[in-house]
């Protein structure tokens, strides 16, 4: 198997297997709290396990790859001049991340909704085992399919899902309705999670990658929590359908942005082919 091909299907098996601790970790923590009597502590022993398993994993098996030979020593990667080496296609997919993400606030909206039209707070923590497990099942296929066709495409299609998933949390007034805007949720991050990394990978230099994945992060991160904070000032002011409505309307400008990639950075996102 060719591992360059198979870029976007390892990013997407990695979010599948992250997503799946996702889901089965609330699942296990209902369960839990209902064989302990509600005892937080009892809980919070047992999800000590796991990290300590992770932490275990990471010093024991994981070996760290050897840096491939011929690559330029960098100094200062977050220096002016290394931090211009990026080029405009990386930015721009920067920036279109950036946009995106002020349309993607906390997952903790997705309760609030689905508290609003009715469902008991017992079973709050369903809505994000829903949406976990499509995105868990989701993610994957996206990354396999996005080995064989243009990345923009795919991504393309995960950006519509999300538009899908606000209009519908936006104008639902039932649980059904909640469960199907979760799900359409669930199913965007599959199709754009990977991707984003990928593209992120696809477009720096091979010596600033780490240095690439950080800057993505942190404004990525910066404009989750900015989201955040006007999707709460949105749900308080005007109403919860606001909420959603405006995060659709950020993801419509992001769709453009990425429509507008194939004129300003057209090799951005094509399929290797090695």
């Amino acid at each position: 198997m060719r591992p360059r091909i198979c870029v976007v299907r390892a990013f997407g098996l990695r979010q599948s297997l992250d997503t799946v601790g996702a889901f089965v970790g609330p699942a296990l923590a209902i369960g839990l709290m209902w064989l302990s009597a509600s005892n937080f502590q009892a809980v919070f022993w047992v999800a000590v396990i796991p990290a300590f398993l992770a932490v275990a994993l990471l010093v024991f098996v994981v070996d760290e790859p050897e840096r491939p030979s011929g690559l330029r020593k960098v100094q200062s990667p977050l220096s002016v001049a290394e931090l211009k080496r990026f080029g405009l296609a990386y930015w721009w997919i920067v920036g279109i991340a950036v946009v995106f993400s002020l349309a993607r606030f906390s997952e903790a909206f997705l309760i609030l909704r689905a508290q609003a039209v009715g469902l008991p707070v017992m079973l709050v923590p369903l809505v994000l085992v829903l949406m976990n497990v499509v995105y868990a099942f989701a993610a994957y296929p996206a990354g396999v399919l996005s080995d064989h066709v243009n990345r923009i495409t795919i991504l393309g299609v995960g950006f519509s899902l999300l538009t899908a998933a606000d209009l519908v949390l936006g104008f639902t007034n039932g649980l059904t309705g909640v469960a199907a805007g979760v799900a359409l949720w669930g199913l965007h991050m599959g199709f754009t999670q990977g991707l984003l990394a990928t593209l992120v990978a696809d477009t720096a230099p091979p010596e600033l990658r780490g240095t690439a994945y950080g800057m993505f992060n942190l404004l990525s991160g910066l404009a989750l929590l900015i989201a955040s904070v006007l999707a709460g000032a949105l749900w308080e002011s005007v109403g919860p359908e606001s909420t959603f409505f405006g995060a659709a309307l950020f993801t419509a400008i992001a769709l453009v942005g990425l429509a507008a990639t194939r004129r300003i950075a057209p090799t951005v996102g094509q399929r290797a082919n090695v």
